[in-house]
């Protein structure tokens, strides 16, 4: 039995990974020279840069992949006191705690008596929807079976409310608008807009309070070295440089792919790549696919990112490892970033700022540096389309990274003149570093009632072939792809008989 895994992402290592346990043949195949998919890393003159996802939550599911797949690794997680520095338009500050005992009394002192009661009851009804989906959402395939028989659980359909927007559910329970801020900001985590994304995305920040935000020393990218090094331990071949062009169907099923390296056969093919590549380009064209690719094409694709990486010098003690900027409009952002029916998408004016800056020595020179990792949404790149904003145009990008830093300074955190140097990571550039469709940071976005159930399924509807990672179900973030690889290995089990 041979599979080949198509991306060296998260989600396509641990698939080899498990699949290597079980004692089959595995290939994975990677376009870049560098591992981890969109948990990329930049490196200049000592400084060290994590590209893509900058927090840990449910470290556990990290555990549950390598006890599975042979013991545990030497990856470690350092759970943070603080889990997020927020600043509100009226400049009150919010240092969240990162234990959910501690929230209430944090939220009181800091914007107010009755603000942490606001927050409780809003959780109480977040630990309600996750109790009530993530076992067949999160932790198994999901299918039109599964959305029929919760239907049929009235008790849990009212709970999920699936005719509500996270917007609408929290305006059910807070009634202080920097608390509704602070929750709009969790749909930005799977690329949606919270006045259209679903009431079940309540569990994003349920899942962080719950579990605590983790760093782990050396930059998150280790993940990906440890995952990868557990497969290559296992059997597993890695090779980079490799482009796949397409996957191989013969009599129905899957024989292979066809690379920039010639043909690959395989029994079993994984691709840990954006769905819509694969439907659109990667797979032949069939009345099997066809309602794969309607799909897609009645879904919103997620938000896209820009990001500036920020050489610092000097250091701030009271720097925090992650910090949001609120801006004055949010909803401003939100029509920036997906276009309205009378004004195209284009660069907000005024976009909420997320830093991530870890005191972490092995991510910098000195002790007199600091490496910052900036990121604001941003719409995807391309051009003919109202949703779309061409990033390549001339001096653009140089210029919006010019006005985030006159924002953040605007908000109280001004570095321009301790900036050594910076590089900007458009979404033209994530395009292309991550062969993601526009840059799109998680493939489809949450938009709509049923959207976030409905990603495109792990297992496709040509035999043979499977689909993991941020863009197919459970969704986009660390520990989801983690637990779709889990998924995958399982449904190819199951057809197997391994």
């Amino acid at each position: 039995m041979r599979a080949v895994v198509i991306g060296a992402g998260v989600g396509g290592l641990a698939t080899a990974a498990r699949l290597a346990h079980r004692g089959v043949e595995t290939v994975v195949l990677e376009q870049s020279h560098d591992l981890g998919g969109k948990l990329g890393i930049v490196r200049r003159d000592g400084f060290s840069f994590d590209t893509g996802p900058s927090l840990v939550t449910m470290p556990h599911v990290f555990d549950d992949l390598f006890t599975q797949t042979g013991g545990p690794s030497d990856l470690t997680f350092d759970r943070l006191p603080v889990a997020c520095r927020y600043r509100f338009p009226d400049g009150t500050e919010l240092d969240m705690p990162g234990r959910a005992e501690e929230i209430p009394a944090a939220l009181d002192s800091a914007l107010g008596a009755g603000a942490g009661a606001q927050w409780s009851r809003f959780s109480e009804r977040a630990e309600q929807i996750w109790d009530a989906t993530h076992e067949a959402f999160l932790a198994s395939p999901i299918g039109p079976r599964e959305l029929v028989s919760l239907s049929r659980r009235v008790g849990d359909l009212r709970t999920i409310s699936p005719w509500s927007s996270l917007r609408d559910l929290g305006r059910q329970y807070l009634t202080d608008p920097r608390l509704a801020m602070m929750l709009d900001r969790y749909a930005t985590y799977t690329g949606s807009d919270p006045r259209r994304a679903p009431a079940a995305l309540a569990t994003v920040p349920h899942v962080e309070q719950r579990w605590g935000s983790w760093h782990v020393p050396g930059g998150l990218h280790r993940i990906a070295e440890a995952i990868a090094d557990r497969a290559t331990s296992l059997g597993a071949e890695i090779r980079t440089g490799v482009t796949v062009t397409g996957v191989r169907v013969e009599n129905g099923r899957t024989t292979g792919v066809d690379t920039t390296h010639g043909p690959v056969a395989a029994d079993i093919v994984v691709a840990n790549a954006d769905a819509e590549q694969v439907y659109r380009s990667l797979v032949p064209a069939t009345r099997r696919t066809a309602l794969a690719r309607r799909r897609l094409d009645a879904t919103t694709a997620s938000l896209s990112g820009f990001v500036i990486l920020l050489a610092l010098r000097g250091r701030d003690a009271d720097t925090p490892h992650h910090r949001v900027l609120f801006p004055d409009d949010y909803d401003a952002e939100f029509d920036a970033v997906f276009g309205t029916r009378t004004r195209p998408a284009h660069p907000a004016d005024a976009p909420t700022v997320y830093v991530s800056a870890p005191d972490d020595p092995a991510l910098r020179p000195d002790d007199d540096t600091e490496a910052w990792f900036v990121l604001v949404n941003a719409a995807r790149h391309g051009t003919g389309s109202s949703a779309l904003v061409d990033w390549d145009a001339p001096e653009l990008s140089e210029g919006y990274a010019d006005r985030i830093l006159d924002v953040m300074a605007a908000r109280g955190v001004d570095v321009r003149e301790r900036v050594l140097w910076r590089e900007i990571i458009s979404p033209a550039d994530l395009m292309r570093r991550t062969m993601t469709p526009g840059g799109s940071i998680y493939g489809t976005s949450s938009n709509g009632a049923t959207a976030a159930f409905l990603r495109p399924a792990n297992r496709s509807p040509i035999p043979g072939l499977f689909l993991v990672g941020g863009s197919s179900h459970p969704g986009g973030g660390l520990p989801l792809v983690t637990l779709s690889a889990q998924i995958v290995d399982e449904l190819i089990a199951d057809v197997t008989g391994l």
